[in-house]
């Protein structure tokens, strides 16, 4: 009976959120401590190593992680922050947006460089490019595209061959798609162009970098564009299917970010859990941490880099946003 009693509490928590989950996991689930929440835009596959050495660190310790879009956290989380004591996201502008909405704990003991964090409440642990991926097969007897102008060359060259079947983020629903949408626009004419030839082929939409190496792998896709290069790097089955193509032309690197709620029940163990994160910036963890470490060389920064700053919200005004998402779907809704 007490276990039963036991049981249940432990599954209580998966019953009081009705949002439906893209994955839903418990570590350590029995342990005799407190329980930390995470919620989370990166995959449970790649992530959970690093949850794992958590719990190995803190036996008594249980995490909770829930995986969603990265539009839907900011939704989620402005809409109840006490539910959840660790926000992790890939769209730097949401996140700092959120920090400066006061909803974040400023944590003090964290010391990390002043480029990688905020305020003293988001932290950036990863630095991963956007990159091209593409299904080598589609390539065979080609010029592999290293940069975006030489990916519209591609497209237009052999139409036939990419109808249908070159992939991108959907932005009215991604945020980090419209956070490497913004940049890319930011930077150079080409990335309206390349929208254009891709509408024009009947691009495909997706909402997050998973099912984009998906649908590379089997060949329902043969480019994906802004893909996350590290996903496609941890898929180490497909290695021989893929290849990860980091544009020369106007590189773009997103920093991954991590915050404590302000209303956390566990500031403490989120703590340390954010220390941890920036612990496993080392050789030494690559088998823990999946995803691009964070280049910490001193001179980090340079354009090729999405900087935590204030100007990184410029495109979440309301106007802005709606224009930008207008000229988007003109190039791409064809």
């Amino acid at each position: 009976m007490c276990y039963f009693i036991a049981l249940i509490i432990c599954l209580l928590p998966s019953f009081l959120f009705a949002e439906e989950w893209e994955d839903q996991k418990q570590f350590n689930q029995f342990a005799s401590g407190a329980t930390i929440r995470v919620l989370s835009s990166t995959d449970t596959a790649i992530f959970a190593p690093v949850i794992q050495d958590f719990v190995l660190k803190n036996p008594e310790v249980a995490v909770e992680y829930f995986v969603t879009g990265t539009t839907d956290i900011e939704q989620l989380f402005r809409s109840n922050p006490k539910a959840f004591d660790l926000v992790i996201s890939s769209a730097m502008d949401l996140q700092l947006k959120i920090v400066n909405d006061g909803l974040a704990l400023q944590l003090e003991n964290v010391r990390h460089p002043a480029w990688a964090q905020w305020r003293q409440s988001l932290f950036a642990f990863t630095s991963e490019p956007a990159a091209i991926v593409i299904n080598r097969d589609a390539f065979a007897g080609y010029p592999v595209p290293q940069t975006r102008q030489d990916l519209i060359q591609a497209m237009r060259a052999r139409p036939s061959v990419f109808r249908g079947r070159v992939g991108t983020y959907d932005i009215r629903k991604s945020g980090l798609g419209y956070l490497f949408a913004t940049q890319d626009a930011r930077a150079s004419e080409t990335y309206w162009r390349l929208m254009e030839v891709m509408g024009s082929l009947d691009v495909r939409l997706y909402c997050c970098s998973g099912e984009m190496i998906d649908d590379l792998a089997d060949g329902t896709i043969a480019v994906a564009y802004n893909v996350l290069g590290s996903y496609a790097a941890a898929r180490h089955e497909n290695k021989d299917v893929l290849d990860i193509i980091l544009p020369s032309d106007f590189p773009t690197t997103m920093m991954r970010t991590a915050m404590v709620s302000k209303l956390t029940n566990q500031p403490e163990l989120a703590s340390d859990f954010i220390q941890h994160l920036i612990n496993l910036q080392s050789h030494s963890n690559k088998d823990i941490l999946m995803l691009s470490p964070l280049n910490t060389q001193s001179d980090y920064g340079d354009r090729t880099t999405i900087a935590l700053e204030p100007a990184l919200m410029t495109f979440l005004d309301t106007l802005k946003r709606r224009k930008f998402l207008a000229e988007w779907e003109n190039a791409v809704i064809q």
